[in-house]
Protein backbone atom coordinates (compact mmCIF):
# COMPACT_ATOMS: atom_id res chain seq x y z
CA UNK A 1 0.00 0.00 0.00
CA UNK A 2 0.82 3.46 -0.69
CA UNK A 3 1.18 5.64 2.23
CA UNK A 4 0.92 9.04 0.21
CA UNK A 5 1.51 9.92 -3.49
CA UNK A 6 1.76 13.50 -2.97
CA UNK A 7 5.52 13.69 -1.48
CA UNK A 8 8.37 15.47 -3.63
CA UNK A 9 11.81 13.24 -3.64
CA UNK A 10 10.60 10.94 -1.20
CA UNK A 11 8.01 7.74 -1.97
CA UNK A 12 6.53 5.56 0.83
CA UNK A 13 4.25 2.52 1.08
CA UNK A 14 3.41 0.18 3.88
CA UNK A 15 3.29 -3.57 3.76
CA UNK A 16 2.92 -5.81 7.25
CA UNK A 17 2.74 -3.02 9.30
CA UNK A 18 6.11 -1.65 8.06
CA UNK A 19 6.71 1.43 6.47
CA UNK A 20 9.14 2.03 3.99
CA UNK A 21 10.29 5.53 3.11
CA UNK A 22 12.40 5.87 -0.14
CA UNK A 23 15.03 9.14 -0.51
CA UNK A 24 13.43 8.64 -4.10
CA UNK A 25 16.01 10.83 -6.52
CA UNK A 26 18.27 8.34 -7.53
CA UNK A 27 19.32 9.87 -10.91
CA UNK A 28 21.03 12.05 -8.50
CA UNK A 29 22.49 9.59 -6.18
CA UNK A 30 19.20 10.95 -3.78
CA UNK A 31 21.17 14.26 -3.12
CA UNK A 32 19.23 16.33 -0.70
CA UNK A 33 16.77 18.91 -1.63
CA UNK A 34 14.44 21.03 0.42
CA UNK A 35 11.28 19.73 -0.79
CA UNK A 36 13.16 15.95 0.36
CA UNK A 37 13.38 17.52 3.83
CA UNK A 38 9.80 19.06 3.76
CA UNK A 39 8.55 14.94 2.82
CA UNK A 40 10.97 13.30 4.90
CA UNK A 41 9.39 14.96 7.51
CA UNK A 42 5.77 14.55 6.52
CA UNK A 43 6.13 10.64 6.08
CA UNK A 44 7.09 10.68 9.82
CA UNK A 45 4.43 12.72 10.99
CA UNK A 46 2.15 10.03 9.19
CA UNK A 47 4.04 7.06 10.41
CA UNK A 48 3.84 8.49 13.71
CA UNK A 49 0.23 9.47 13.68
CA UNK A 50 -0.97 6.31 12.27
CA UNK A 51 -1.36 3.09 14.72
CA UNK A 52 -1.16 0.67 11.73
CA UNK A 53 2.70 1.51 11.16
CA UNK A 54 4.50 -0.23 13.85
CA UNK A 55 8.19 0.42 11.89
CA UNK A 56 9.68 2.97 9.77
CA UNK A 57 12.90 1.85 7.36
CA UNK A 58 14.20 4.67 5.80
CA UNK A 59 16.19 3.55 2.53
CA UNK A 60 17.64 5.13 -0.72
CA UNK A 61 16.04 4.72 -4.10
CA UNK A 62 19.49 3.22 -6.33
CA UNK A 63 22.76 2.65 -5.54
CA UNK A 64 23.21 5.29 -2.60
CA UNK A 65 21.39 6.11 0.22
CA UNK A 66 22.25 10.59 0.11
CA UNK A 67 25.38 11.59 -1.07
CA UNK A 68 24.79 14.93 0.78
CA UNK A 69 23.49 18.20 0.31
CA UNK A 70 22.61 18.52 -4.01
CA UNK A 71 25.35 20.72 -5.03
CA UNK A 72 23.79 21.91 -8.64
CA UNK A 73 23.75 25.40 -7.69
CA UNK A 74 27.27 25.15 -7.54
CA UNK A 75 28.83 27.84 -5.18
CA UNK A 76 25.40 29.24 -3.98
CA UNK A 77 24.79 26.02 -2.62
CA UNK A 78 25.26 27.00 1.13
CA UNK A 79 24.28 30.81 0.19
CA UNK A 80 23.32 32.80 3.29
CA UNK A 81 19.89 32.02 4.73
CA UNK A 82 17.18 34.77 3.92
CA UNK A 83 14.14 32.99 5.25
CA UNK A 84 13.60 33.71 9.41
CA UNK A 85 12.85 30.24 9.91
CA UNK A 86 15.94 28.97 8.64
CA UNK A 87 17.04 25.70 10.62
CA UNK A 88 19.84 23.11 9.98
CA UNK A 89 17.79 20.33 11.17
CA UNK A 90 15.19 20.42 7.83
CA UNK A 91 13.29 17.22 8.43
CA UNK A 92 10.53 18.42 10.87
CA UNK A 93 9.88 15.94 13.54
CA UNK A 94 13.29 13.97 13.02
CA UNK A 95 13.46 10.27 13.35
CA UNK A 96 14.27 10.44 16.92
CA UNK A 97 11.24 12.28 18.11
CA UNK A 98 8.05 10.21 16.45
CA UNK A 99 7.03 7.25 18.35
CA UNK A 100 7.80 4.44 16.41
CA UNK A 101 11.35 2.58 15.67
CA UNK A 102 13.27 3.79 13.07
CA UNK A 103 15.42 1.98 11.08
CA UNK A 104 18.11 3.38 8.49
CA UNK A 105 18.54 0.89 5.52
CA UNK A 106 21.66 2.46 4.61
CA UNK A 107 22.31 1.25 1.00
CA UNK A 108 25.24 2.56 -0.27
CA UNK A 109 26.87 6.54 0.42
CA UNK A 110 26.11 8.33 2.95
CA UNK A 111 27.58 11.50 3.05
CA UNK A 112 27.37 14.91 4.88
CA UNK A 113 23.47 15.42 5.37
CA UNK A 114 22.88 11.76 4.44
CA UNK A 115 24.89 10.79 7.34
CA UNK A 116 23.38 12.70 9.52
CA UNK A 117 20.00 12.25 8.83
CA UNK A 118 21.12 8.87 9.40
CA UNK A 119 22.24 9.79 13.04
CA UNK A 120 18.83 10.44 13.82
CA UNK A 121 17.81 7.05 13.32
CA UNK A 122 17.17 4.25 16.20
CA UNK A 123 19.14 1.70 14.22
CA UNK A 124 21.39 1.92 11.14
CA UNK A 125 22.36 -1.24 9.15
CA UNK A 126 25.56 -0.11 6.47
CA UNK A 127 26.60 -1.17 2.90
CA UNK A 128 29.57 -2.98 2.79
CA UNK A 129 32.03 -1.01 0.01
CA UNK A 130 29.69 2.63 0.58
CA UNK A 131 31.41 5.46 1.80
CA UNK A 132 30.20 7.41 4.93
CA UNK A 133 31.43 10.68 6.25
CA UNK A 134 30.20 14.39 8.40
CA UNK A 135 32.17 16.10 5.06
CA UNK A 136 30.53 19.54 6.31
CA UNK A 137 33.83 21.19 6.83
CA UNK A 138 35.32 20.22 3.86
CA UNK A 139 32.63 22.24 2.29
CA UNK A 140 32.77 25.12 4.04
CA UNK A 141 29.53 25.02 6.15
CA UNK A 142 29.52 22.92 9.66
CA UNK A 143 27.88 19.61 10.54
CA UNK A 144 24.14 19.82 10.56
CA UNK A 145 20.58 17.99 11.77
CA UNK A 146 21.59 17.25 15.73
CA UNK A 147 24.55 15.55 14.58
CA UNK A 148 26.79 17.19 17.58
CA UNK A 149 24.38 16.05 19.56
CA UNK A 150 23.35 12.35 18.32
CA UNK A 151 26.94 11.59 16.84
CA UNK A 152 28.69 12.15 20.46
CA UNK A 153 26.11 10.18 21.78
CA UNK A 154 26.72 7.18 19.38
CA UNK A 155 30.76 7.19 19.48
CA UNK A 156 31.48 9.30 22.57
CA UNK A 157 33.53 12.70 22.75
CA UNK A 158 36.62 11.92 21.11
CA UNK A 159 36.14 9.70 18.25
CA UNK A 160 32.86 12.39 17.19
CA UNK A 161 35.43 15.09 17.17
CA UNK A 162 37.69 13.19 15.38
CA UNK A 163 35.08 12.03 12.79
CA UNK A 164 33.12 15.75 12.30
CA UNK A 165 36.49 18.10 12.34
CA UNK A 166 38.61 15.82 10.24
CA UNK A 167 35.26 15.41 7.83
CA UNK A 168 37.40 12.23 7.09
CA UNK A 169 35.39 9.29 5.15
CA UNK A 170 34.88 6.05 6.60
CA UNK A 171 33.83 2.15 5.69
CA UNK A 172 30.83 -0.10 6.97
CA UNK A 173 33.24 -1.94 9.23
CA UNK A 174 34.78 0.69 11.15
CA UNK A 175 31.61 2.61 11.78
CA UNK A 176 30.06 -0.47 13.47
CA UNK A 177 33.39 -1.04 14.99
CA UNK A 178 33.02 2.43 16.85
CA UNK A 179 29.94 2.51 17.59
CA UNK A 180 27.96 4.67 13.96
CA UNK A 181 25.83 1.70 12.66
CA UNK A 182 25.11 -1.64 14.54
CA UNK A 183 25.42 -4.06 11.37
CA UNK A 184 27.17 -4.09 8.16
CA UNK A 185 26.31 -6.17 5.37
CA UNK A 186 26.91 -6.54 1.81
CA UNK A 187 24.44 -3.72 -0.16
CA UNK A 188 21.86 -5.98 -1.42
CA UNK A 189 21.20 -7.58 1.97
CA UNK A 190 21.18 -4.35 3.45
CA UNK A 191 17.31 -3.43 3.06
CA UNK A 192 16.02 -7.43 3.28
CA UNK A 193 18.14 -7.64 6.86
CA UNK A 194 16.05 -4.24 7.71
CA UNK A 195 12.69 -5.89 7.31
CA UNK A 196 13.13 -9.02 8.80
CA UNK A 197 14.60 -7.16 11.95
CA UNK A 198 11.38 -4.11 11.29
CA UNK A 199 8.92 -7.57 10.98
CA UNK A 200 10.15 -8.90 14.22
CA UNK A 201 9.58 -5.80 16.14
CA UNK A 202 6.20 -5.38 14.13
CA UNK A 203 4.94 -8.11 15.85
CA UNK A 204 6.68 -9.56 18.68
CA UNK A 205 7.04 -5.94 20.22
CA UNK A 206 4.14 -3.93 22.42
CA UNK A 207 3.76 -0.78 20.26
CA UNK A 208 2.96 1.40 23.19
CA UNK A 209 6.13 0.10 25.43
CA UNK A 210 8.66 0.55 22.62
CA UNK A 211 7.39 4.36 22.10
CA UNK A 212 7.80 4.87 25.88
CA UNK A 213 11.40 3.35 25.57
CA UNK A 214 12.25 5.38 22.96
CA UNK A 215 11.38 8.59 24.15
CA UNK A 216 13.34 7.09 27.30
CA UNK A 217 16.30 6.39 25.72
CA UNK A 218 16.81 9.88 23.22
CA UNK A 219 16.41 11.74 26.75
CA UNK A 220 18.48 10.28 28.87
CA UNK A 221 22.11 12.28 28.14
CA UNK A 222 20.23 15.31 29.63
CA UNK A 223 19.10 13.37 32.66
CA UNK A 224 20.58 12.66 35.92
CA UNK A 225 20.34 8.55 36.92
CA UNK A 226 17.57 10.02 39.73
CA UNK A 227 15.59 11.53 36.45
CA UNK A 228 15.46 8.41 35.01
CA UNK A 229 14.71 6.23 37.74
CA UNK A 230 11.83 8.51 38.07
CA UNK A 231 10.71 8.42 34.98
CA UNK A 232 11.23 4.90 34.47
CA UNK A 233 8.82 4.02 37.50
CA UNK A 234 6.08 6.76 36.22
CA UNK A 235 6.31 4.91 32.85
CA UNK A 236 6.25 1.38 34.67
CA UNK A 237 3.25 2.34 36.67
CA UNK A 238 1.49 3.67 33.15
CA UNK A 239 2.01 0.01 31.40
CA UNK A 240 1.69 -2.70 34.22
CA UNK A 241 -1.62 -3.98 34.94
CA UNK A 242 -2.72 -3.28 31.51
CA UNK A 243 -3.84 -5.32 28.67
CA UNK A 244 -0.39 -5.56 26.91
CA UNK A 245 1.76 -6.57 29.94
CA UNK A 246 -0.67 -9.33 30.45
CA UNK A 247 -0.85 -10.06 26.54
CA UNK A 248 2.68 -10.44 26.75
CA UNK A 249 3.17 -12.66 29.25
CA UNK A 250 0.57 -14.69 28.12
CA UNK A 251 1.51 -15.09 24.27
CA UNK A 252 5.24 -16.31 25.63
CA UNK A 253 3.50 -18.72 27.81
CA UNK A 254 1.36 -20.05 25.42
CA UNK A 255 3.93 -19.80 22.53
CA UNK A 256 1.85 -17.83 20.07
CA UNK A 257 2.15 -14.46 18.51
CA UNK A 258 1.02 -11.15 21.14
CA UNK A 259 -2.07 -9.64 19.97
CA UNK A 260 -1.34 -5.95 20.92
CA UNK A 261 -3.95 -3.63 21.95
CA UNK A 262 -2.44 -0.34 23.95
CA UNK A 263 -1.91 2.41 21.49
CA UNK A 264 1.08 5.08 20.99
CA UNK A 265 -1.04 7.82 19.86
CA UNK A 266 -4.24 6.57 22.01
CA UNK A 267 -2.53 5.61 25.41
CA UNK A 268 0.29 7.75 25.15
CA UNK A 269 1.28 9.51 28.94
CA UNK A 270 -0.31 12.63 29.19
CA UNK A 271 2.13 15.98 29.33
CA UNK A 272 4.78 13.88 28.11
Amino acid sequence: MVLDDDLADVSCSVHDRVAVVTLDRPEARNAFTGAMGESLGAAYRRCDEDDAIRVVVVTGAGSAFCVGADLTPRDETFAAPTGRHFTSSPVQPPAFAIRKPVIAAVNGHAVGIGLTLAMQCDIRILARGATYGFVHVRRGVIPDAHSHWTVPRAVGFARATELLLTGRHVDADEAVAIGLATRAVPADEVLATALTLARDLAVNTAPLSVAISKRLMWASPALSADDVNRLETAMHEHVMGRADAREGVLAFLERREPEWSLSPTRDWPDDW
